[in-house]
Formats: structure tokens, C-alpha cells, sequence
């Protein structure tokens, strides 16, 4: 303890050093007719102390100074020495460099930077996006507003570049979070349950990239991702995604983990009042599909069951009406777009609908043997053994997790 605090009084002794420093350049600089440079230590001291549901009164009493010297602080007015800031620190359990920070005035606005968009549509001028560093490259994952919320982001789309797949972003600040951070691409609905508890509990971001199977080890291929989610199936072993990846990596490491198995089959509205129970239903007159985009294995299964059923693509309506992503495509029975869809049981429950089995599929965590190495993908993995996704995925998902974290390549 001792260490730690020795170590916390001399950052904070460095930060307010760094102030003076600045300030007396600043001061100089003035006084030569050259144009100052605005220099102050900030605080999160409100916002954290709120957070904790700790009074200024009370947080006064504990670090043994005043109310109106807290409301100084946290108004900035005021900056406190080394013993009030380490004793601000020790009773709101947070570091002090959480508390204070040494900030300049920036006056540059955004910052332009061209990266590859990780999307199946074009980019849109204003879309707000993540950004990511993978490797040398610099990723873009568009990001969707909800119904109440802003979408939290790092910049928007100015404009869409000269090459496919790429655009010009402006990003409204590069704190270098972004070269911290995981991608990873794939078409499980449930995956938020997974990034969510891997930034709890390591602190490692994880942004997604909604993607087919294909595009997105597509996306891996190039270079683009960390990690790849597929569910292909081999029509001729039942083997699930292997076959394909010894064809598109050839010769490469890699490492495949389970994320869990599930069912596929059609979600339909509450009580099922179209009776669609196979895949002959969906040709029936007066009944509308939503289809998953090429390249998706729900689209490659909804084929297979076609056509063993004998029914031709072209007597089924809405099969050319495309929804990128399980959750899309239920949200369009939701909406009465369509009477049925081809997804996940995971989709059915995330919107209150009926769901019919048809088949098991077995989803998988693609990425280079390489990449499994990093501490921040090591970490990843370790949530995976965690009972407490397992019922999570079991729970809220209907998922079997017997296999989930196993290693299959």
C-alpha cells in the first residue's frame, strides 16, 4: 500500500509540476508577444463522486476540508495538493489519475482519417462509426441509432472513398482507445452478451461488425478483423466451417473456438397465424419471407431446404428481399413486412415471436494463431470458460453451451 501510494504522489506531483511548468511558459510566451497556449488540470471529481452516491458535504468530512473546497475543485477554480487529491482518491476507490488530468486546449476540429468500412452497404455520408486499429490498418464499423439513444461513436462518415470498401471519416478525437480495442465480425445475435462481459471484466473493448460467414472471414483474409464468427456447413460432410477454412487459409495457424450451437429455423409472428411449420409453407399465396443476404449460411440453408422440399426460389415472395443480419431479418416480422424468416432462436426471443425448428448449427470464433496470442484476445477467451456466459447464452439466447470455449482447430 505504501508503494502504491508513493507511486500516486509522484504522478500527481508530476501533473501539478507539468501545470506550473506550462503555465510559466505560457506567462513568458505572453510577455514576448507570441500567442498562449491555455493549460489546466481537470477533474472528474463530480461526476465520479455522484456516481458513488457520496455527498460533497460528506466527502468534505472524510478527506478533512471544506464543502465550498470540493465545490472548488469540481467547479475547477481550485486544484488541490498531493495529500487531498491521494485522499479524494482512497475514499472514492479510484485512481488519481482517473480524478486528474493535465489537458490542453485543442484548437484543431476533427481529425480526417481514411480507413476500410466494415459493412455489406455502402457507406452513407453522416453514418456515425467505431474506429479501430487491426495490425497497421485503420477499421470503421458503422453504428445504429436506438429508438431513444444516440449511438455512442468516434466519428461519422464524410465522405466514401475513391477504393471499395473504404471512406473518409472525421473522428473527434484520437485518444489512442482505438488501437486498443477488438473487431470482431459475425452474424451472432448474441454476441453483445459476450463483449459486454469481456469489457467488465478485463477492460477490453470489443466492437462488432455485423457480417455474414463469408464476409466475414472475407474480412479476416484481408486483414481487417482480429476475429471471425462463421456457421458454414458443409453439404457433404455436416462438418461445420473447417472444410471452408482449410480452402480459404491455406497453410495458415489458426485457431477455431466454440462460441455455442444453436437452432435455426422460422420466426414467426406470436400464435403463427400463417400455420408455417415447412419449408412448403413459404410458397403459399399470401405469405411473405425476409431472406439473409449471399454468402450467409441462414440464406445457404434456406436454399438446401428448398430444395430438397422440391420449391423453386422464384414461388417464394420476399426471397429476394434482403435483411443483413438474424436480428434484422426477425425485426421484419415484428414490423408485418414479412410473415416469416429464416433465424436463429436467440432472434425469436429477443422480439417475443414464435419460433419452429428445423436445424442445429454449430457457431465458431475464427482468428490467426497469431492474434490468439495478444493479452487483449487472451482475455476474450477467457470469458468464454466463464459459467456465467454459459447461462446467460442458455438463458436469454436458448443456446447449448456444452461446447462453448472448446477449441476445434
Amino acid at each position: 500500500m505504501m508503494g502504491v501510494a508513493y507511486t500516486r504522489r509522484n504522478r500527481v506531483c508530476a501533473i501539478l509540476a507539468c501545470a506550473l511548468v506550462k503555465i510559466a511558459q505560457t506567462t513568458q510566451a505572453t510577455r514576448q508577444g507570441a500567442q498562449p497556449v491555455k493549460v489546466r488540470v481537470e477533474n472528474r471529481l463530480a461526476q465520479i463522486r455522484k456516481s458513488r452516491g457520496v455527498g460533497a458535504s460528506d466527502l468534505a468530512r472524510r478527506v478533512n476540508v471544506s464543502r465550498q473546497t470540493i465545490h472548488a475543485i469540481e467547479a475547477g477554480t481550485y486544484v488541490p495538493n498531493t495529500e487531498v487529491a491521494l485522499h479524494l482518491a482512497r475514499h472514492l476507490e479510484v485512481s488519481v489519475d482517473e480524478l486528474f488530468a493535465l489537458k490542453e486546449d485543442a484548437a484543431a476540429g476533427p481529425e480526417l482519417l481514411s480507413a476500410d468500412m466494415l459493412s455489406a452497404e455502402p457507406a452513407v455520408p453522416g453514418q456515425p462509426v467505431r474506429v479501430s486499429q487491426v495490425g497497421s490498418r485503420w477499421v470503421s464499423v458503422p453504428v445504429s441509432a436506438l429508438p431513444f439513444y444516440m449511438p455512442e461513436a468516434d466519428g461519422i462518415v464524410k465522405s466514401a472513398g475513391r477504393a471499395k470498401g473504404r471512406a473518409q471519416m472525421l473522428v473527434f478525437a484520437n485518444d489512442g482507445a482505438a488501437r486498443k480495442r477488438l473487431v470482431l465480425a459475425g452474424c451472432d445475435p448474441a454476441t453483445g452478451l459476450l463483449t459486454s462481459m469481456v469489457e467488465k471484466s478485463s477492460g477490453v473493448e470489443v466492437v462488432a461488425a455485423g457480417a455474414s460467414s463469408r464476409l466475414a472471414l472475407h474480412w479476416m483474409v484481408e486483414g481487417k478483423v482480429h476475429i471471425a464468427g462463421s456457421h458454414l456447413e458443409d453439404p457433404k460432410s455436416g462438418e461445420f466451417n473447417l472444410p471452408f477454412l482449410r480452402k480459404q487459409f491455406p497453410g495458415e495457424e489458426l485457431t477455431v473456438v466454440t462460441f455455442a450451437r444453436w437452432e435455426e429455423g422460422f420466426v414467426v409472428a406470436p400464435g403463427n397465424p400463417k400455420g408455417i411449420q415447412k419449408p412448403e409453407d413459404l410458397a403459399r399465396r399470401g405469405t411473405r419471407i425476409a431472406n439473409r443476404e449471399p454468402g450467409s449460411g441462414s440464406r445457404a440453408l434456406l436454399d438446401r431446404l428448398l430444395e430438397t422440399a422440391g420449391v423453386e426460389t422464384a414461388r417464394v415472395f420476399g426471397y429476394n428481399k434482403v435483411a443483413f443480419g438474424h436480428l434484422a431479418a426477425a425485426y421484419t416480422v415484428v414490423t408485418g413486412e414479412a410473415d416469416a424468416c429464416l433465424a436463429t432462436r436467440s432472434a425469436a426471443q429477443a422480439f417475443h415471436l414464435d419460433f419452429v425448428p428445423l436445424h442445429s448449427a454449430r457457431y465458431d470464433l475464427v482468428m490467426r494463431r497469431q492474434t490468439a496470442q495478444l493479452p487483449a484476445v487472451q482475455a476474450f477467451l477467457d470469458v468464454l470458460q466463464r459459467a456465467a456466459l454459459r447461462r446467460k447464452l442458455e438463458v436469454l439466447a436458448g443456446y447449448d453451451t456444452s461446447t462453448t470455449g472448446a477449441i476445434v482447430m
